[in-house]
């Protein structure tokens, strides 16, 4: 799965270049109140897809829980931290599920 240039926020950790994005719209689930996800990857190569799950609603939920914005900050501790649990967005493969609101973070 490659993610598409437009949407999407580059960010950069150690030397790193990465793109991440939020889906805009919500999933069924994501309306219906269930935790916010969203994708990284390499910037320039393909490989594993990081997928992160936080803790916190979609904004667009349709039950009114309480939603966060993703933060640069929030992508680059869940980068750092998929990389010490072993992804290795260089290397093809299926996406990497990372759990935040499992992780405790």
């Amino acid at each position: 799965m490659a993610l598409l240039r437009k949407g999407s926020r580059r960010i950069v950790v150690d030397d790193t270049a990465y793109r991440w994005i939020v889906r805009r719209k919500p999933t069924y689930s994501q309306e219906d109140g269930c935790p916010l996800s969203y994708a990284v990857e390499l910037e320039d190569a393909r490989g594993a897809v990081l997928v992160v799950q936080t803790d916190h609603a979609h904004p667009l939920n349709y039950r009114g829980f309480p939603s966060k914005a993703v933060l640069p900050s929030d992508v680059e501790g869940a980068i750092r931290l998929a990389l010490e649990r072993g992804w290795e967005p260089t290397a093809p493969g299926a996406q990497f599920p990372l759990d935040l609101a499992a992780a405790g973070s």
